[in-house]
C-alpha cells in the first residue's frame, strides 16, 4: 500500500469527566496496524532501528548501534522533514518510532506521524489545564511509553492516558493525584513489564512526591511509594507534624531498569521550602536520592542521597545511567549521575554503594568536596535575607537535558552549565497555589553564564575534552551518542551538532532557528538512518541524501 494514498479524515469527539477530548486520524493503514511492542522488544539494547522509550533502551545510555551515519559523511546530513506542533514554542519532547511510525507530544497534544514524511497518521488533543503553578503552568511534555498496541502519556494535570497506538483513541484515563493543582507532571511514563510508571512535578510548590505504577491493561494502580517518609516511617524526623504532605521530593523525569537485578532506579527532586531548612530539620529524606525500588511492589531496596538538607535546589532527578565496566580494577555494575549540585557520582547499582564523585563545575562553593561515604562536604553558604552568593546557581551545573555513555570510547557526555545566583530567604507560610520557595534568587552580577559540553571517563579526574558552547547558557539541550562515533547533541547557540566523540571535534550543525530544551534520538526507516530532535515548535529529522 503507498504510504501516500489519499483517504478521508476521520473525527471523534469524546467528553470525559467533563473535558471534551478529540482525536482525528486517517483510517488505520499497514502503518499503524503493524504497531505491537511486545515486552521483550523492551529489554533489548542498544537501540537500533525502533527507539521504544524516552532514552531508547532502560539503560539510559541512549547509545544506539546504528553507524550509516559516521564522522566521515556527517557533513551531508539534510532536514528531510519539519513538523509543526500546536500548543508549545518550547517542546521538550524526545520522539519514540517503532517500526516507522514516530510518537511525539506537545502539551496535552499526542501525534503518530510517519516516520520517513513526517505526515500526520492521528492526533490526540485535550485541552490545557487552566490554573496550575511553576512548571505546569508552561504544560511541558517530553513524551510517550509504548506497551504492545498502546500509547501512554501524562497530562499537564497529572492523569495517566492510555491510546490506542493504531487510531489514537482514548482507552483510559486516571488522575494519579487527589486534584491538588500544585501537582502537575512534565515527564514521560515508563514501562516495565507490565506496568506503567508515573511521577509528579511539583517539588517547589508544596505536595508530596511519589512514584506510582498502574497495570499497563487496565489502569488500575498496583503500588505507590512516597518520596517523604510519613509519621513514625524512617527518614519522618525531618518533617515535624504535618509538613510531610509538603515535603517535595517530586519524581519530574523517568527513571532506568535494570532487569537482571529487577531494579527500578528514579530520582526525586528538591525538598520544600526550597530554601528555607527551618521547617525541615535533618537529612530530608527522600529529597535528592537516587531510589533502588522493587517494580513489581513498588519496596525500596537502598537510597543515596546526594544533597542532604538541600538548600539550593538542586534536584536528584538527572538521568541514572547503567553502565556495566571495569572501575578501579574490578568488574562492576555501575549507576552514574551527573548531578546538579556540580558532581559527576559512580555508585554500585546492586548495592548504592557510592564509588566516587568528581567535580565538574569550576564556580562551585556551597561544598569543598565529597567524603569517603558520598556525603558532601558543606561551607557556611546559604541563603540569607539580604543575599548570599550561590554555585552553582539554582538551574543546576547540569540539570534534566540527557547524558550519553558509549561502550566504544567508555565516556561519559553530558553539557554542564557555569553559573551562580544569589539566593534570598524570607519565610513564608505554605498557601495552596502559591509556589513555596521561601523566597527566590537572582542572577550573580559578574558571573557570566557558559554552557561546556564534557567527557569524562568513568574513572573521574578530569574530562577527556571539553567544547566550550557560544550562547548565553539558556539552552536545554541533551546529547546522543552512535556507534560510527558520533556524539549529536542540541548546542546553546541554536544549532543541533555533531562531533567526534572520540576528541569533540565539531563536523556538522544545523541551525534550527529556535532555543532547543530537548534530546536527541535516532532511528531507521527501510535501512536507512536518521536523526530527529525537538527545537522550539518542531520536530526536525535529518538524514543522508
Amino acid at each position: 500500500m503507498a504510504r501516500w494514498q489519499k483517504s478521508c479524515f476521520c473525527f471523534a469527539f469524546l467528553v470525559l469527566n467533563g473535558v471534551a477530548l478529540f482525536a482525528q486520524s486517517l483510517p488505520m493503514t499497514s502503518l499503524t496496524t503493524r504497531v505491537d511492542v511486545q515486552p521483550s522488544q523492551l529489554l533489548e539494547k542498544p537501540v537500533s532501528a525502533n527507539w521504544l522509550s524516552y532514552n531508547g533502551d532502560y539503560t539510559g545510555r541512549r547509545y544506539s548501534a546504528l553507524h550509516e551515519i559516521n564522522p566521515g559523511n556527517v557533513g551531508q546530513l539534510r532536514a528531510q522533514w519539519v513538523f509543526h506542533a500546536p500548543n508549545s514554542n518550547h517542546l521538550e519532547v524526545t520522539p519514540v518510532v517503532v517500526d516507522g511510525i514516530m510518537f511525539v507530544t506537545s502539551a496535552n497534544d499526542a501525534f503518530a506521524l510517519d516516520a520517513q514524511t513526517g505526515r500526520t497518521l492521528w492526533h490526540y488533543s485535550r485541552p490545557i489545564t487552566e490554573g496550575l503553578i511553576d512548571d505546569a503552568s508552561q504544560h511541558h511534555n517530553r513524551g510517550v511509553a509504548v506497551w504492545r498496541s498502546r500509547i501512554y502519556m501524562e497530562t499537564d494535570n497529572a492523569h495517566l492516558l492510555c491510546l490506542d497506538a493504531r487510531s489514537g483513541h482514548l482507552l483510559w484515563d486516571v488522575a494519579y493525584t487527589d486534584g491538588n493543582r500544585n501537582y502537575g507532571a512534565t515527564s514521560a511514563p515508563l514501562v516495565v513489564k507490565d506496568k506503567v510508571l508515573v511521577g509528579t512535578s511539583g517539588g517547589d510548590d508544596g505536595v508530596r512526591g511519589f512514584v506510582a505504577a498502574f497495570d499497563a491493561e487496565t489502569g488500575k494502580e498496583a503500588w505507590r511509594f512516597w518520596t517523604i517518609p510519613g509519621p513514625g516511617e524512617f527518614g519522618s524526623s525531618s518533617w515535624p507534624g504535618e509538613s510531610y504532605k509538603l515535603g517535595g521530593g517530586t519524581t519530574w523525569m523517568p527513571g532506568t531498569f535494570a532487569p537482571e537485578l529487577n531494579t527500578i532506579f528514579w530520582g526525586t527532586s528538591n525538598p520544600a521550602p526550597d530554601f528555607d531548612g527551618d521547617p525541615r530539620p535533618g537529612d530530608d529524606l527522600y529529597t535528592d536520592c537516587l531510589l533502588a525500588l522493587d517494580p513489581d511492589t513498588g519496596k525500596l531496596k537502598w537510597y543515596f542521597q546526594f544533597t542532604p538538607h538541600d538548600l539550593f535546589d538542586y534536584d536528584a532527578v538527572e538521568t541514572p545511567v547503567l553502565v556495566d565496566a571495569t572501575f578501579r580494577g574490578q568488574p562492576r555494575r555501575l549507576i552514574v549521575q551527573a548531578n546538579r549540585n556540580g558532581f559527576l557520582y559512580v555508585l554500585d547499582r546492586t548495592s548504592g554503594e557510592f564509588l566516587s564523585a568528581t567535580r565538574f563545575s569550576e564556580k562551585l562553593n556551597w561544598a569543598t568536596g565529597i567524603d569517603e561515604k558520598g556525603r558532601p562536604i558543606r561551607t557556611d553558604v546559604k541563603p540569607t535575607g539580604t543575599g548570599t552568593r550561590v554555585c552553582p546557581g539554582m538551574v543546576g551545573a547540569t540539570n534534566w537535558y540527557s547524558p550519553s555513555f558509549s561502550p566504544d570510547t567508555s565516556m561519559f557526555y553530558f553539557l554542564a552549565l557555569e553559573t551562580c545566583d544569589v539566593y534570598m530567604l524570607k519565610p513564608k507560610e505554605f498557601q495552596s497555589g502559591q509556589t513555596y520557595y521561601s523566597t527566590g534568587t537572582r542572577h550573580s552580577e559578574g558571573d557570566h553564564n557558559q554552557k561546556i559540553l564534557l567527557a569524562y571517563p568513568l574513572e573521574g579526574g578530569k574530562p577527556v575534552w571539553r567544547y566550550v558552547q557560544a550562547g548565553e547558557g539558556h539552552s536545554a539541550g541533551g546529547t546522543m551518542t552512535t556507534a560510527s562515533g558520533l556524539l549529536f547533541f542540541g548546542d546553546d547557540a541554536r544549532s543541533f551538532e555533531a562531533v567526534d566523540a572520540h576528541t569533540g571535534k565539531a563536523l556538522w550543525h544545523f541551525n534550527t532557528g529556535q532555543n532547543i530544551s530537548a534530546s536527541p534520538m535516532t532511528y531507521a526507516v527501510d535501512l536507512k538512518q536518521y536523526v530527529a530532535i525537538a527545537a522550539g515548535s518542531d520536530v526536525f529529522s535529518f538524514a543522508l541524501p
